[in-house]
């Protein structure tokens, strides 16, 4: 069923251009991310990853490729940061606020701004991220001192970052689905094979192996607690992708009556629990990580020892303080309404419903039908931005209690990434089918 079901996909010929070109620009994504910048330390890296686990979740969900210091080690970050910076300038400048109104066009020169304002803050980010390695690393990673190979790190970063914006970009325009949405799922699916290797030891051999070895020598029970630790998280990875599918589809009915040709049709408006997606946990993150970056630059000042300090104290990777895991959780809820706040129109929703003849009952058409469906939609935010923020902020709470920390196959917030990502592709796809089945038998 599966087979005939590809088939069937690749037999319409732009849902299989579209396919096609996503994965070869996936397969570019790929080999960027394994060229270092040139002057990079990269063993001094590798120790870095493994003495501090926080940061490689970070490096997991941010696609920050701090293995190979790449020269798209930032990712996209920059570019998130700068959106948010946009967006928040909206609504303090009436003008910006006035060019979201213009649809395409408007959207169009919003997009031009966020690329401008995104060079420098990749310039100033990447600066700060070869400190904050520095710093983790306890040695010299880059030779911060030799300003001419800091400036060419900065400047092979940057252009990495603008690079992979352009990427995004045609990726949405020609492939299938939102580029940033594929980009952030190749690198959550990326760290999966090294993440599974780490259960067993390089000599085990095979299942089999393991298990006669189990019962012939002392040594096989250790391989064997391997297979079962790997099989207990594998179950539990796979009930947590069921309640977070379950959640992402859960969706709200709103009724809705249409008064046509003297009858009425009752129809419903679904407004989804989780409107935000993955979103919010990417925003999110993407803020967290400046006062690490931050104490990394302050710390090199004497006079802001004192600050640094703070900074390091309690927005360490590897041991969260309780404020960063409270700051985190409720990022993750403001972001979630923020976004929603940008994407779901209400007044534009209430408009089409009028036009269309229809109407809520019990709620006047027009404004009282738009307050309505504003109100529906943050309470049904509530529910949706605090089950992310408890997704994202959960392994942290969990380490806080045990003492160790909690991993899935992928982490938590990332399986929300990729569970949101898979759904939307499944979306698209079925889309394009039906359209290519109309226009067949139209």
């Amino acid at each position: 069923m599966i087979l005939n079901h590809l088939k069937n996909i690749f037999a319409v010929k732009h849902l299989k251009n579209k396919i096609v070109m996503t994965l070869m620009l996936v397969l570019v994504y790929k080999l960027l991310s394994v060229i270092p910048v040139p002057g990079v330390n990269t063993s001094a890296l590798v120790d870095v990853m493994k003495d501090n686990q926080g940061l490689e979740f970070f490096g997991a969900l941010m696609w920050w490729w701090l293995k190979s210091f790449s020269i798209i080690l930032m990712g996209l970050s920059p570019y998130i940061n700068a959106l948010i910076i946009i967006q928040l300038l909206g609504v303090i400048i009436p003008q910006l606020e006035n060019i979201k109104k213009e649809w395409e066009a408007g959207q169009r020169k919003i997009n031009k701004f966020t690329r401008f304002l995104t060079l420098p803050l990749a310039f100033v980010q990447s600066y700060g991220m070869i400190l904050l390695l520095n710093t983790l690393a306890g040695w010299s990673i880059i030779d911060v001192s030799n300003t001419g190979i800091v400036l060419m790190a900065m400047t092979i970063i940057t252009a990495g970052t603008m690079f992979l914006v352009w990427l995004w970009e045609v990726m949405t325009e020609f492939g299938i689905s939102n580029g940033i949405s594929v980009i952030i799922s190749a690198s959550v699916l990326s760290w999966i094979p090294g993440y599974i290797a780490g259960y067993f030891p390089s000599d085990s051999g095979t299942f089999v192996d393991t298990i006669t070895g189990a019962f012939t020598n002392s040594e096989g029970f250790a391989g064997l607690s391997s297979w079962l630790s790997f099989l207990i998280i594998l179950v539990l990875t796979v009930a947590v992708i069921y309640v977070i599918v379950k959640f992402t589809e859960w969706y709200r009915k709103i009724p809705v009556i249409y008064t046509r040709t003297g009858r009425e049709e009752k129809s419903f408006f679904p407004i989804k629990v989780n409107q935000a997606g993955m979103v919010p946990i990417i925003f999110a993150v993407s803020l967290i990580t400046f006062p690490s970056i931050l104490w990394s630059v302050l710390e090199k000042t004497w006079n802001t020892s004192g600050i640094a300090e703070f900074l390091k104290n309690n927005f360490s990777f590897n041991n969260p303080s309780w404020m960063y895991i409270l700051i985190y959780f409720v990022l993750v809820i403001l972001f979630a309404y923020f976004y929603v706040s940008i994407t779901f129109n209400t007044e534009e929703i209430a408009e089409s419903i009028q036009k269309r003849g229809g109407y809520i009952p019990g709620i006047r058409p027009g404004a009282e039908t738009a307050e309505y469906l504003s109100k529906v939609s943050s309470h049904l935010n509530l529910f949706g931005g605090g089950f992310l923020a408890l997704i994202a902020v959960f392994p942290y709470i969990m380490q806080k209690f045990v003492w160790t920390q909690v991993n899935f196959i992928v982490s938590w917030a990332g399986l929300i990434i990729i569970v949101s990502v898979v759904l939307e592709l499944v979306r698209q796809i079925d889309s394009e089918m039906q359209m290519y089945d109309y226009k067949k038998f139209k």
